[in-house]
């Protein structure tokens, strides 16, 4: 079994074991299963390894490297299930392949399924293909050893994983995700919450657990979906169109000559932009969004100084103005694409055009005289009282134990200060009364031996 991150540990080392079921204590039988020889592998996965690493993250080339410092093992890569993959091979068929050993290798039957033609991705020749793979850092192993070494181990040119993105843990709130306990929100779950599924990809990307653990939290989803998307991205993308179609029948203007106010912004969006495909090149999916919206709050800004609302008398500046916020709206269309595809499609429709591609640097992407959409709002508010039923529903039952707790330690707490109270009255009577007893006693003492033990002090 695995414990924590790269850890192995027989089930016959577990102190007193016992069933979570019955309680029972298990029974150690002989059993035998195949094995992959990764210490005869180890050679040419060290070789292939110190060739890719570079371009993978930091907790990914560190699990990695754990488990070759310390020598690679050989692997079981069967188990006495009754549900998995059956081995297909004689004196085995009764058991079936630890889904660890097997899932890596649906990648590629999965793409034959697809098409006849597979090898185009997964057998190194003159295609040029780049393989990432995104998981969670307790999956790595499986992923940078076990499963490359069984590719390597074929004596095949079968393509390997050349950028691995692990993350860190996402917590749910101040607790753990759990199913059992019905702590957080699950894939199915989150649809039956009603909202819309870019969002959902929306604030998973913004809170992705690049570099440390992060927490999803209810209260910070409604802030940056109203902040971020309403309020930002979604207000300068609807000032832009709505104007064009207001005031320029949505026709988009030429624009004849820059001001040193327009330069800048290009510059600024330009330089954004470089950043974005920086960041998705290098699987900084999370920073991606925070240029992305930052392009957007250039807009809004730009938008803000220029005021082209006021320019009555200044018509073609006014279409000027106008037709740059359009571009950088179409920009932001197609920047959103890897993230929020359907709410790029639908900013494409309002646009009336068809962006498939993101820009090296920022062009204008709508030309003088295009027919815009109709405008329409992409976002919509997240209420408060609906965020604190979501809240309640999927707290799960740690936190209706806890707040049990929390009560019953409250109750205990209350309770420990009346009893307090009540025995430092008791204590300060029984005070009182030894005081007053001793008084009583001082003022009988002679006066002359009091004085005489103060000159003695003295």
């Amino acid at each position: 079994m695995r414990l924590g991150i790269g850890k192995l540990i027989n089930a016959p080392e577990l102190i007193k074991p016992r069933c979570k079921t019955c309680s029972a204590a298990p029974e150690i039988q002989s059993s035998r299963h195949l094995f992959v020889d990764l210490p005869k592998l180890e050679p040419q996965l060290v070789a292939w390894h110190g060739t890719v690493d570079q371009e993978w993250t930091a907790n990914a080339r560190q699990i990695t490297h754990s488990w070759i410092r310390d020598g690679l093992k050989p692997r079981c890569i069967t188990r006495d299930l009754t549900w998995g993959t059956p081995v297909p091979l004689e004196g085995f068929k009764e058991k079936v392949f630890y889904v660890w050993y097997d899932a890596p290798i649906g990648y590629i039957s999965i793409t034959a399924n697809y098409t006849d033609e597979w090898e185009k991705w997964w057998k190194r020749s003159e295609h040029d293909v780049k393989l990432y793979m995104f998981m969670g850092k307790d999956n790595v192993p499986f992923h940078s050893v076990i499963f490359p070494s069984c590719l390597l181990g074929t004596g095949e040119e079968y393509t390997l994983v050349n950028v691995l993105g692990a993350t860190e843990y996402l917590n749910y709130e101040d607790l753990k995700f759990s199913k059992s306990r019905g702590t957080g929100v699950f894939g199915d779950q989150a649809a039956e919450t009603g909202i819309e599924a870019d969002i959902w990809r929306f604030y998973l990307m913004y809170v992705r657990p690049e570099s440390q653990d992060t927490v999803f939290s209810w209260d910070d989803f409604q802030t940056k979906n109203n902040s971020e998307l309403l309020n930002n991205l979604g207000n300068f993308v609807h000032r832009a169109l709505s104007f064009c179609a207001a005031t320029f029948d949505g026709c988009v203007q030429p624009v004849d000559e820059l001001t040193e106010t327009d330069r800048q912004l290009i510059g600024l969006v330009d330089k954004e932009m470089r950043e974005f495909q920086e960041c998705l090149s290098k699987t900084r999916l999370r920073d991606g969004v925070r240029s992305l919206l930052t392009i957007s709050r250039l807009g809004n800004q730009y938008i803000q100084l220029c005021q082209p609302w006021t320019l009555k008398d200044q018509r073609a500046r006014a279409g000027a103005i106008n037709a740059i916020a359009v571009n950088v709206a179409a920009l932001i269309a197609v920047l959103l694409a890897p993230y929020m595809p359907t709410v790029s499609e639908r900013l494409q429709q309002q646009l009336n055009v068809k962006l498939t591609a993101i820009p090296e640097r920022f062009v204008a992407l709508v030309k003088p005289g295009h027919k815009l959409g109709e405008p329409k709002p992409l976002f919509s508010r997240m209420e408060g009282d609906r965020v604190a039923e979501l809240k309640t529903k999927y707290a799960g039952k740690d936190a209706v134990s806890g707040a049990s707790a929390g009560g019953a330690k409250e109750d205990a707490k209350k309770a420990g200060a009346k009893d307090a109270k009540k025995q430092g009255a008791k204590d300060a009577t029984k005070g009182t009364a030894k005081d007053a007893a001793a008084e009583g006693k001082q003022k009988e003492k002679p006066a002359g031996k009091e004085e005489a033990s103060g000159e003695k002090k003295k």
